[in-house]
């Protein structure tokens, strides 16, 4: 019986505004150590392109002026874990592919772990799905087709090991893209393995010691992102390179349908997505739960990519999406950086669902704890990666979903501080709506989204110490530039739906007499206490929309800030409040039409240009 992996993957650390200033510090020091050392190996122009719960990935430049990627450990890992980073170097130094940028170098300076390799040139993919949203159909293909010669190189036996490989981390952002002849290359290899299982699922090694030895009876897999990998790597199966189908099946689902996961397929399936017809019914079957249905599908995708790779296919001009709720647009006069908080979730998890992290109780526990999702249904899934999308944009605001027996009633406050996005955020709001509908159960969900600049940082000296608040520090917040219109019959409160069953914070009676009188001006808003055993984090938005109470308002706040001192216990407690109810109302829908792309491409944009000069007549 194969086992679980128990290990959490954690692909992306918490923004910096929400350390405290001691770890902030440490890290502004580890990332400018990193820097020097690499200068003293003669390198140049270093940035600093990426950051994990692993490590820190640098990009510099050569003396020759060729550009290298350097990944460092973090020094205060397990050896287990910084051994890994050589692992890595070994594994990449099997593949001999010109997708793959090639190993350079590994290195120990100092005992500190270096992994040097070439820099592919591009962005990746997920930060071109977040600018753009959709792909189009013709780009996910030619994608696709890369994919695949990627995928049938690694199941060969045969390169210096003579074994297949399984890079066990196919996603969006482990695909660099680069944009003048939409070529992509494979990165991050920290995750592969050599293969157990061929892709018949049969043994690799006709060895007899070695079958019966513990090596092939338990799993070598390490874990992917839990987004992106499929069920047989979630749950322990032997590794095999239907591993990798998986996760490009999620991969190619997510860029055609401006999406962060594999999992929405069964509410918005790809044959609903435009895409070519057969591509899209064997990226479902890729994706669909039944194992014989998938390897059948992904057999269909190596052997037939090469020809689907041929067709016709053209970016044809669509009109631009309508939001489904109200999406503002202003720009900013100061960087965001949207950090989402959401609460009211357990309701979403299955009955029988296993509580994995039932005692972390963090804001941050969405962005950079994929396993807390276990014991949801895929759509559940989806929906709360959906949310955590929406604050990979520069957003402020709210979100209320409430689902009942005659439909999902949504309230919304959505701000997006830089227009250029706004055609890809709605999108991704899109997304998120469908994904809602998709949803058959009652219960409301409530997310916040706010600038973790604005944040708010307090230390003690143990749990048993009251946070003490400088005289300096005051919550931030906006005022509207004309007195917005109140009819109290529309207006929110921060106590509508009672308290939250998953805060365990309790706040004093003061702070909870200023929200009272908060709750009577005009504003719209939310704040948050996190309350560690040596820190508290305050994080805040609000917008006034009565400038002539503003004195009042602030008043308020200040007295908010004046109680902290009184907060005892641990944990997480929040209340948010929207500027007025404009709720919109939808029908449960299961699973969104089909729609498939066409299949005389030519003949369908000129038909489109027919039709359009036929409306601009007089």
């Amino acid at each position: 019986m194969t086992q679980p992996l128990q290990q959490f993957y954690i692909p992306e650390d918490q923004s910096v505004y929400l350390l405290s200033h001691h770890d902030a510090r440490k890290l502004r020091e580890w990332v400018a150590l990193c820097q020097a050392q690499l200068e003293q190996l003669g390198y140049r122009e270093i940035e600093l392109i990426g950051k994990g719960a692993y490590g820190f990935v640098f990009a510099g430049l050569t003396a020759g002026g060729e550009q290298y990627v350097f990944k460092f450990t973090r020094v205060n890992l397990p050896q287990s874990l910084q051994d890994r980073l050589e692992e890595e170097a070994f594994m990449l130094e099997q593949v001999a592919h010109p997708r793959v940028p090639r190993l350079i170098v590994f290195q120990r300076v100092r005992h500190q772990s270096i992994l040097v390799m070439q820099r592919a040139p591009g962005e990746n993919l997920e930060e071109v799905s977040l600018r753009e949203g959709r792909l189009s159909p013709r780009r996910v293909v030619h994608i696709a087709a890369q994919l695949a010669d990627i995928l049938r190189a690694l199941r060969r036996e045969s390169g210096p090991s003579g074994r297949p490989i399984v890079h066990g981390d196919i996603k969006p952002s482990n695909l660099v893209f680069d944009e003048r002849d939409e070529s992509v290359a494979l990165i991050d290899w920290g995750s592969s393995v050599f293969a157990q299982l061929d892709a018949e699922l049969q043994f690799v090694s006709a060895n007899v010691m070695e079958l019966m030895s513990d090596n092939l009876q338990q799993t070598n897999a390490r874990l992917g992102d839990v987004y992106f990998i499929g069920d047989d790597q979630l749950n322990g199966a032997l590794s095999s390179p239907r591993f990798d189908e998986q996760g490009a099946a999620g991969t190619l689902y997510a860029l055609a349908s401006a999406q962060s996961c594999r999992f929405g397929h069964r509410a918005i399936p790809a044959t609903s997505l435009g895409l070519p017809m057969e591509f899209a019914r064997m990226l479902d079957g890729m994706l669909d739960p039944d194992p014989r249905t998938r390897m059948k599908a992904g057999d269909h995708f190596l052997r037939e990519m090469p020809r689907l790779s041929r067709l016709v296919m053209l970016d044809l001009p669509s009109p631009p999406e309508a939001p489904l709720v109200p999406v503002w647009a202003r720009a900013a006069d100061r960087e965001i950086d949207t950090v989402v908080y959401s609460s009211r979730k357990a309701f979403l998890r299955e009955e029988d669902g296993r509580e994995t992290l039932s005692d972390v109780n963090d804001v941050q526990l969405d962005r950079y704890y994929r396993n807390f999702m276990q014991g949801m249904g895929e759509t559940e899934k989806a929906f709360l990666a959906a949310v955590s999308r929406l604050g990979k944009y520069p957003v402020v605001g709210g979100l209320a979903v409430r689902w009942e027996a005659d439909g999902v009633y949504i309230d919304s406050s959505l701000n997006l501080h830089d227009p250029e996005l706004k055609p890809a955020f709605i999108a991704a709001v899109n997304n998120m709506v469908s994904l809602a509908r998709g949803i058959h159960r009652r219960g409301i969900f409530k997310s916040c989204l706010f600038n973790a600049r604005d944040t708010l940082h307090l230390d003690r000296e143990g749990p048993d110490r009251p946070f003490v608040m400088p005289p300096d520090l005051r919550l931030a917040y906006e005022v509207s530039a004309v007195p917005e219109l109140e009819d109290r019959s529309r207006l929110h409160s921060y106590f509508e739906d009672g308290p939250d069953p998953e805060e365990f914070l309790v706040l004093p009676e003061a702070i909870i007499a200023s929200l009272e009188a908060l709750n009577e001006i005009h504003h719209t808003g939310m704040i948050i206490f996190e309350a560690l055993p040596e820190h508290l984090k305050i994080h805040s938005h609000y917008r006034l929309l009565d400038p002539s109470r503003e004195a009042e308002f602030r008043r308020r706040l200040d007295d908010i800030l004046a109680a902290v001192g009184r907060i005892e216990g641990l944990g997480v407690s929040g209340f948010m409040k929207m500027p007025y109810k404009d709720t919109r109302v939808f029908a449960h829908v299961a699973r969104q039409p089909e729609r498939f792309y066409p299949r005389d491409p030519r003949a369908a944009l000129a038909a489109m240009r027919e039709l359009a000069d036929t409306e601009g007549r007089p």
